[in-house]
């Protein structure tokens, strides 16, 4: 059966600061015309620092959309044109301080298909060194550590909401156990 859509005309109803609305008609698999509301964003980055002792790094922040406080993985948005590894390693040392003497894709997440065309592109960073935090004028986060089996332990309980922290913490304890590198 076939499934793909096909764009017919797209009409930008909103353009905001971080995303972009458009209603886009589309044709059907069946042929049939529909409408498809969407929003478009630039991507994003998240990386999940992992220390030689095998603590894991985050950031506790508060997310207005959620009303409440969030423990997170380094993350941020792309600027146009920027490569998403390099977006990785600023995040990483804008939010924590840290700098990575080695930094390796984990795979991209879609956030929320049905509705946004958002990748964030996942990375966990090792081999790190202290440095000094930078955040933007606008950003107010707490950096933390943790032994990754509490991290996922916290995830399989429930107390993690954030899906790509999520995604980082059961990803980076698979890899390490695969590898015999257990963290």
């Amino acid at each position: 059966m076939e499934l793909e859509e096909k764009k017919i005309s797209s009409e930008e109803i909103f353009d905001g600061v971080a995303i972009h609305l458009f209603k886009d008609e589309i044709l059907l698999p069946n042929g049939n015309k529909g409408v498809r509301e969407i929003i478009r964003h630039p991507g994003a980055v998240c990386v999940l620092p992992v220390t030689d002792g095998g603590e894991v790094v985050f950031v506790n922040q508060f997310r207005y959309a959620m009303n409440k406080v969030t423990l997170e993985v380094p993350a941020g948005k792309l600027e146009k044109g920027e490569d998403p590894k390099e977006a990785a390693l600023r995040e990483l040392s804008e939010e924590t301080g840290l700098s990575a003497g080695r930094i390796f894709p984990i795979g991209e997440l879609y956030t929320t298909p049905a509705l946004i065309d958002e990748v964030i592109y996942m990375y966990i960073a090792t081999d790190l060194a202290e440095g000094v935090q930078h955040l933007d004028t606008d950003e107010f986060v707490n950096v933390l550590k943790m032994p990754l089996e509490k991290a996922v332990d916290m995830v399989m309980a429930g107390e993690i909401k954030d899906s790509k922290t999520q995604i980082c913490v059961l990803k980076a304890d698979k890899l390490f156990k695969a590898s015999g590198e257990v963290k």
